[in-house]
């Protein structure tokens, strides 16, 4: 009858105390051996309220700036918070939302998502109500003024050949983008209100890195190999 070799109590000990001490070696190669990261991505409040009598009280988050790395494109989405609708005034140059990009971008590079109303890129020079200058914008040409046309829905749009740090540079006034709003919230004192709010920064912090990659490691990797031998070298 064949034995097996038992393994004293001294052994069991010492062979513990290594796995223990390759716990933290598996939670670096987990980060050494995930995947790329996801794309890159970055996300601006609009607190600053230029309104005709104001769209909230003061510390109100009108809604959110978030732009995403994709290749050479950057997605951007724009979303106002509840109580809130994109309106259309000539205080914000009858553009429901604003921002600005360096060279080489053009309207060319620009392409809308299917929204309903229809919502096409402008360029220009739009500086309207005190928020400083613009060169680029998404407007409705269809929607009447004020909040006769109001809508909820985000806009969603792309900016081919460029980067996150291109359309995230402050203008001449320190702000980095403008929604036209208005107050839709029923018995607010605000309520019916219009006008430009912006996104002064700084952006909001991303989703720590580590967060996002998935626990997985390569048990045959070289590097895991390696420190394996050094504690089991038997």
């Amino acid at each position: 009858m064949s034995r097996h070799p038992t393994m004293s109590l001294a052994d069991a000990i010492s062979t513990s105390k290594r796995l223990l001490f390759l716990v933290p070696f598996v939670a670096v190669l987990t980060v050494l051996t995930a995947p790329s990261a996801q794309a890159d991505s970055v996300t601006f409040n609009l607190t600053s309220d230029h309104c005709t009598g104001g769209c909230g009280p003061a510390g109100t988050i009108f809604g959110t700036v978030a732009l995403t790395q994709n290749g050479t494109t950057v997605d951007v989405v724009v979303h106002l918070n509840t109580g809130f609708a994109f309106a259309n005034t000539g205080a914000a140059d009858n553009q429901a939302f604003k921002f600005n990009a360096g060279p080489p971008v053009t309207l060319a590079n620009i392409t809308t998502d299917p929204h309903v109303p229809p919502l096409v890129a402008a360029a220009g020079a739009f500086n309207g109500d005190g928020t400083g200058n613009f060169g680029f914008g998404i407007n409705c040409p269809s929607c009447g003024g004020g909040l006769s046309s109001a809508f909820t829905t985000d806009i969603i749009f792309h900016v081919s050949n460029t980067t996150i740090a291109n359309l995230t540079v402050a203008n001449n006034l320190g702000n980095f983008f403008v929604a036209d709003i208005g107050n839709i919230t029923p018995g607010s004192p605000f309520n019916g209100n219009t006008g430009p709010v912006d996104a002064p920064g700084p952006p909001i912090t991303p989703t720590p890195l580590l967060a996002t990659m998935p626990c997985t490691v390569d048990f045959l990797s070289p590097s895991f190999k390696a420190i394996a031998r050094t504690l089991f070298p038997n």
